[in-house]
């Protein structure tokens, strides 16, 4: 097989070309925009150029270095019949749900009071909660969703899942809305005092959460995005955070990245804020899902994790 990997970040394109060789020894495998001696069949990246899919014409299918796709998705010169692969968790899941459990025990044992009292130097115990009034609500409940999913049952805490296709999660309640109405968003929002956005970025959930939906979460609520930026309307979550019906967010991911330096979420009491880093990609474990999705695609096997481009993931 011939095999391209067009990665933004030229280290990582220069990894994952040593982690697929490893594993494909008998293929030819280069970083764009180094040319094969033919066309290639497949190639592997994370935000592309667009020359890549005006040169490589005859593609079998495209495979994403990570779980999002709607970077690739947007291209003008992509072929709308090749195939989009997305990657499946590739340890992702388990970092995503220690950075949302992180945070959320924080919130619990009230670590940010404490810290400020020992500045104080005062010793004054505070009142201490059940994970019965902490509900977690879930907005996606694919791979990923039910990894942060199980890691908070695991702890006592009650979960929720929202999701557009039924499905059946142990120990969670599930909110299905294949119709896209705002009554069963409205009921799963009202059910959960930590919103953690796990959906793709899609038409869709683009601009999801406004005010006007993030006021129905409870007083007190909170706010975890780790999915794209856009899903969350930052002006409104400030807003929110001003009055109290929202007492904090933690962010990992922004409408622009980086962040701009003058951007009020950077000095906002209530907002953590971390550079995108919640989950990467591991390269190993990401080459191992690829390649065995390539053999599967080659033998003419069902392939896990081809994109429906109608919905965007």
């Amino acid at each position: 097989m011939r095999i391209l990997i067009a990665h933004n970040v030229a280290r990582l394109a220069l990894a994952w070309r040593d982690a697929i060789t490893t594993r494909l020894p008998q293929s030819t495998v280069v970083t764009w925009p180094e040319a094969l001696d033919d066309l290639a069949d497949y190639a592997i990246g994370w935000r592309p150029p667009e020359a890549l899919f005006q040169r490589e014409r005859r593609l079998k299918a495209f495979f994403v270095a990570g779980a999002g796709v709607d970077q690739v998705l947007t291209m003008r010169s992509l072929d709308p019949r090749l195939p989009i692969i997305r990657l499946e968790d590739a340890g992702m899941g388990r970092q995503i749900a220690q950075y949302c459990v992180h945070q959320v025990l924080d919130w619990y044992t009230k670590r940010n009071a404490y810290e400020s009292q020992q500045q104080n130097r005062i010793w004054k115990p505070l009142p201490v909660g059940t994970p019965a009034e902490w509900p977690i609500g879930i907005f996606g409940l694919g791979r990923l969703g039910q990894h942060v999913a199980q890691a908070f049952l695991s702890l006592g805490f009650p979960v929720h899942g929202y999701t557009r296709s039924a499905r059946s999660v142990e120990g969670v309640r599930v909110y299905v809305d294949a119709e896209g109405t705002e009554k069963a968003l409205a009921a799963f929002l009202g059910a959960s005092r930590v919103l953690i956005l796990m959906a793709p970025l899609t038409i869709d959930t683009r601009d999801r959460f406004n005010a006007t939906r993030l006021r129905h979460l409870q007083a007190g609520s909170y706010v975890i995005n780790v999915a794209r930026g856009e899903l969350l309307v930052e002006n409104d979550l400030i807003e929110l955070l001003d009055s109290g019906h929202l007492c904090g967010a933690s962010l990992d991911v922004f409408r622009e990245e980086p962040l701009p330096v003058d951007h009020p979420l950077w000095r906002h009491p209530r907002v953590r804020v971390t550079p995108h880093t919640a989950a990467v990609t591991l390269i190993p474990e990401g080459a191992d899902q690829i390649v065995a999705k390539m053999r599967d695609f080659e033998s003419g096997r069902p392939v896990s994790g081809v994109v429906d481009r109608r919905r965007g993931y």
